[in-house]
């Protein structure tokens, strides 16, 4: 106590040097700041591991435990099937489509429709009824006429039970149509839909079957030399298909409307 001072004045100048007290909330605060410090510090060196010293310190840590047994390892393969060849099962699709082939002729004879109807094997895969346009259509028209209408319900009869597709083409010649309302491709693609119209409306083949598309005079069988092999290029094409997608159609939604 300085000379000449009383207890309060000494009190008062004892906490004057001492200075302002410190908060309490800056000793948490600083408790979290050393946590977060050792928190990124810890993040840093996880991020820059030496494997080697890493080896090392588990060992130790594993020794000092008394774990002193070998890591166990297990080996395994997962085997790996190869897909079989596609070619595996062609021989099983030819002779399907041979002996489809096979009826389909049969029936072709027994209803004396040969005349009407030309049947080809284009593969392993696909069968053709082939329709010459005059037996479908006057010329220039893509409506069918009624004469015709026997002849289709046959051929859906056919198709029905077999387990192929169908896609429906329509063929002109490379002469232009004389009535003006088409082109050739136009005319081709509207005596597809016709025709696939016709199956659809009176229920003789289900639509997810089939389809129809018009190739004008794009694909001629033979050269258009002349008004005979005109009349050959001017055809309907009935092209079957093996189904491949069956089941896998039937789980698929289908469209609940298709305009006809």
């Amino acid at each position: 106590m300085a000379y000449g001072q009383t207890p309060l004045e000494e009190q008062k100048e004892r906490k004057r040097k001492c200075g302002p007290k410190t908060p309490l909330w800056m000793i948490t605060y600083a408790d979290m700041v050393t946590l977060l410090l050792t928190f990124f510090i810890l993040l840093l060196s996880m991020a820059s591991m030496d494997p080697v010293k890493f080896t090392k310190a588990s060992s130790s840590i594993r020794d000092a435990l008394g774990l002193h047994s070998d890591p166990i390892h297990i080996d395994f393969t997962i085997p790996v099937l190869p897909s079989p060849p596609i070619t595996r099962f062609s021989p099983i699709r030819q002779q399907t489509t041979k002996k489809i082939y096979e009826k389909i002729e049969s029936q072709i004879d027994s209803l004396r429709l040969k005349d009407d109807i030309g049947l080809l094997k284009k593969s392993h895969e696909s069968i053709i009824l082939r329709i010459n346009d005059s037996v479908l259509f006057k010329p220039g028209q893509a409506k069918i006429s009624s004469d015709s209408y026997s002849t289709l319900r046959t051929i859906a009869e056919i198709i029905t039970p077999l387990p192929m597709n169908l896609r429906i083409e329509g063929h002109t010649d490379d002469t232009r149509v004389s009535a003006g309302k088409f082109n050739n491709w136009e005319l081709s693609v509207a005596r597809s839909v016709s025709v696939l119209r016709f199956f659809a409306q009176g229920d003789l083949l289900p639509l997810d079957r089939m389809s129809s598309v018009g190739y004008g005079k794009k694909r001629p069988i033979v050269p258009n030399k002349d008004e005979a092999s005109r009349a050959l290029n001017r055809r309907v094409d009935f092209v079957l298909r093996l189904n491949t997608t069956s089941s896998r159609r039937d789980m698929a939604p289908r469209s609940a409307v298709v305009p006809l």
